[in-house]
């Protein structure tokens, strides 16, 4: 208890026992701690170092235990003293720390006013990691993939904390097809159980994150990680990310604990649906897959498979057929991209909030 004021265990007993013993010499002590009498003259050496034990005038040869309130004050006021020190030199070192901060942000925006490359994922991750711990009040994010790896998930885990935990308003979207990875989808219900405001849409062409509206994160090349990342600052294109944002999280659909059910037009999945538009507007299978978050495997399955039930032939005889069964609507009729694909969400809805138990996620796997 005392060892934080320089007092060790042994010597706090010892002191104890010759305040509750005034009368007792070296053998006695040792004899009532169970130590030997060199050791006891150790411990009061030190206790005589702390100025808690004293000579006693009437026989010199022996210690006295001085007054608590007498003895503790001074080893109180020294610890304060020390104290009062570290806090002295934190303060200052938090001043060095901040100017340094400003001096490398001031020089970081005169380099890059509006963008700047990030080449490679550690430089990335390192960013994010900045931006993650500097966000106050919001975070938008889209989890294009689906499917997301074990390390990504575990690296990211902490920053979701962290941000949740300061109560930053964070809202994720993850592509439908994380219905079908078990890992991606206990990590989001994570999210969502811990804070986070998750939806899902049908397909999403790349990753976005945009902190407080005011910086955002876009890949240079979706379809390859390693070419980085660029960090846009200005106020148009971060407008432009975020209206782009709300558009899609205004036609999605909430994250659901089961996977989606199907729907109309042949009892096709939503991911059927998606896959089928995506055709009729003439997107290869690799396009196609890399929008929906799957294996081109995948697609390829899921393009035979929408054949086979058609009963066509070709790709653009699986579309006219979609169209005349009532599946998918003439061009003339159809709506954008972005709604057709809102429309492959798990629940069919579009935009609801989550109930009271629901929450946001950082998104920043």
């Amino acid at each position: 208890m005392f060892e934080s004021i320089g007092l060790r265990s042994d010597a706090a007993r010892l002191y104890r026992a010759i305040l509750d013993n005034p009368k007792y010499g070296v053998d006695q002590l040792g004899e009532l701690l169970g130590w030997s009498p060199e050791q006891v003259r150790g411990v009061l050496d030190e206790l005589a170092e702390l100025s808690l034990v004293r000579p006693s005038w009437e026989q010199p040869e022996t210690l006295l235990a001085v007054n608590p309130a007498v003895g503790f004050s001074s080893l109180l006021a020294r610890e304060e003293q020390e104290l009062l020190r570290r806090q002295q030199e934190l303060a200052a070192n938090r001043r060095a720390v901040m100017e340094l901060i400003e001096q490398h942000s001031r020089q970081r925006h005169l380099h890059h006013p509006e963008v700047e490359h990030l080449a490679g994922l550690d430089e990335v991750r390192l960013r994010i990691e900045e931006l993650a711990a500097a966000c106050e009040a919001e975070l938008m994010a889209f989890a294009p993939r689906g499917a997301q790896s074990r390390e990504a998930m575990e690296a990211s885990r902490p920053l979701d904390q962290a941000i949740l935990r300061r109560g930053v308003l964070v809202r994720t979207v993850y592509v439908q097809s994380i219905y079908n990875d078990s890992l991606t989808l206990e990590y989001a219900q994570w999210l969502s159980e811990a804070g986070a405001l998750v939806r899902t849409y049908g397909a999403l062409s790349q990753r976005l994150l945009i902190y407080d509206r005011e910086a955002a994160l876009v890949p240079v090349d979706p379809d390859e990680e390693s070419s980085g990342a660029l960090l846009v600052r200005g106020t148009g294109i971060v407008n432009a990310l975020c209206e782009h944002f709300e558009a899609v999280w205004d036609k999605s659909a909430e994250l659901s604990l089961s996977h989606p059910r199907r729907r109309g037009g042949d009892d096709l999945t939503p991911q059927q649906m998606a896959v089928l538009r995506l055709l009729a507007d003439g997107h290869t299978d690799e396009t196609i897959a890399r929008r929906l978050g799957v294996s081109l495997r995948t697609t390829r399955r899921i393009t035979a498979e929408l054949m086979q039930m058609l009963g066509a032939r070709s790709r653009f005889q699986a579309g006219v057929r979609a169209v005349e069964r009532g599946i998918l609507r003439s061009e003339s009729d159809r709506p954008d991209e972005d709604e057709q694909a809102a429309e492959t969400s798990p629940s069919g809805t579009r935009g609801r909030p989550l109930g009271p138990g629901a929450s946001p996620s950082p998104g920043v796997t």
